[in-house]
């Protein structure tokens, strides 16, 4: 059943790119491809998997997509009897001989679109997973922990969007390519941080949500070989991924790195990760990315955490804060900061955050200036500082553990 549901993910941005490609109208073809996956996960798992799998869902998304044009034709017939469809052509599924040709790997294509910038953040992050992840409504909505009702129209404005910005299934001009790519990695880091470190409910991680990340990234590398942000991005999820499985106890608790039993880290992941990022970096031009993977195989070559080089990642934080101010960047040098010159020096720089409204108005300004007081013996402000943290945060394993650390701060 896993090897299905793989398959179907991995044919999904091909048969979404033949039809739009060939029909146009991107959101009509990405709805009739949906209900093909879901004829395909009805149908497949008692009758078999056909032969050509890629041709099967093409032809059934094909039909699905003439029964629309001709139910969309007798509705303007009945409103309007003048206007016929003006010129609307008539889908036929295509010829099982056309079905194994050749075709183009619309991958990035796919991706730059769902990632218009007509198109929200949310929504960007929501139709990516629809339209190239192959991920059904009713999945998204889980892993979002919000209602199906709530991401249906969701992924539904975001097509119209796309549709009223004139938006064609093409490559964008040279002089957008940039931007546009540069989106389409946020994106996907924003799907594999709220996998890694879920915002909310009761699980901390939602693998589906990383793995599919990961495999999207994979799939924009191929795309882009020479993109050396995209080469980072993928090995900084492969290297924060590989610490997956010590991050939690089996009760679902929420273990810190330094306490974390590095036996446990994926070693293939890391050294996939690692080989990765020290050829992007030797080739020059290195971005936030690559300069955040960096920081990661840091961590992951240490044996402990005593043994952390401390130093390198706070040079490399201080590198990547010149390269792209951003206050989290700031709140993690400050981690690194108190290891280097100790935790008084870690409070002053965060200090610094005070003013900054989405910090303050989160929980990890708190859990880190927390974690710096008890460090330096301050344990009656660790301690508040604990429980404000813990009543900020919506993910409950994150809540348990800062809940926890303010009841063992204790003088």
């Amino acid at each position: 059943m896993a090897g299905m549901e793989e398959l179907l993910r991995e044919l999904t941005p091909q048969v979404l790119g033949f039809l739009t490609r060939r029909y146009g109208q991107f959101d009509l073809c990405e709805d009739a491809v949906q209900e093909a996956l879901l004829a395909a996960a009805t149908q497949w798992p008692t009758d078999g998997v056909p032969a050509n799998p890629r041709g099967w869902l093409i032809t059934v998304a094909t039909r699905r997509l003439t029964d629309q044009f001709r139910s969309e034709s007798a509705r303007r017939r009945r409103e309007d009897s003048v206007a016929a469809m003006g010129g609307t052509e008539e889908l036929v599924a295509p010829a099982a001989d056309s079905l194994d040709a050749p075709d183009e790997d619309d991958t990035l294509t796919l991706l730059l679109l769902c990632c218009h910038p007509a198109v929200t953040p949310a929504s960007q992050v929501a139709l990516t997973l629809r339209a190239v992840g192959g991920l059904t409504t009713a999945e998204i909505a889980h892993a979002f922990m919000v209602p199906e009702a709530t991401m249906a129209p969701r992924i539904s404005r975001a097509k119209k969007s796309i549709k009223a910005a004139g938006s064609s299934f093409e490559m964008p001009p040279a002089d957008e390519l940039a931007e546009r790519v540069r989106v389409v990695r946020q994106v996907l880091y924003l799907i594999f941080n709220e996998g890694y470190t879920a915002s909310s409910g009761e699980s901390l991680q939602r693998v589906e949500l990383t793995a599919e990340a990961i495999r999207l990234t994979r799939m924009l590398r191929t795309a882009l070989p020479d993109d050396g942000e995209v080469a980072g991005l993928l090995a900084l999820m492969l290297l924060t991924d590989s610490r997956r499985t010590a991050r939690s106890a089996a009760d679902g608790s929420l273990i810190p790195i330094d306490e974390q039993d590095r036996a446990l880290w994926d070693r293939d992941q890391i050294d996939e990760g690692t080989t990765l990022i020290l050829a992007t970096m030797a080739r020059g031009g290195v971005g936030p990315y690559q300069l955040q993977a960096a920081i990661a195989a840091v961590h992951a070559e240490a044996a402990s955490a005593e043994e952390t080089d401390w130093p390198q990642i706070h040079a490399l934080y201080l590198i990547l804060e010149k390269l792209t101010p951003n206050p989290m960047i700031t709140l993690n040098r400050a981690i690194a900061l108190a290891q280097v010159e100790g935790p008084q020096a870690g409070l002053d720089l965060l200090a610094t955050l005070d003013d900054n409204k989405n910090l303050t108005e989160s929980h990890r300004l708190d859990a880190v200036r927390a974690h710096l007081h008890e460090r330096a013996g301050n344990i009656t402000e660790a301690h508040d500082l604990y429980l404000a943290a813990a009543r900020r945060t919506t993910s409950l394993p994150e809540q348990r553990y800062l809940t926890a650390k303010a009841a063992a701060c204790t003088v």
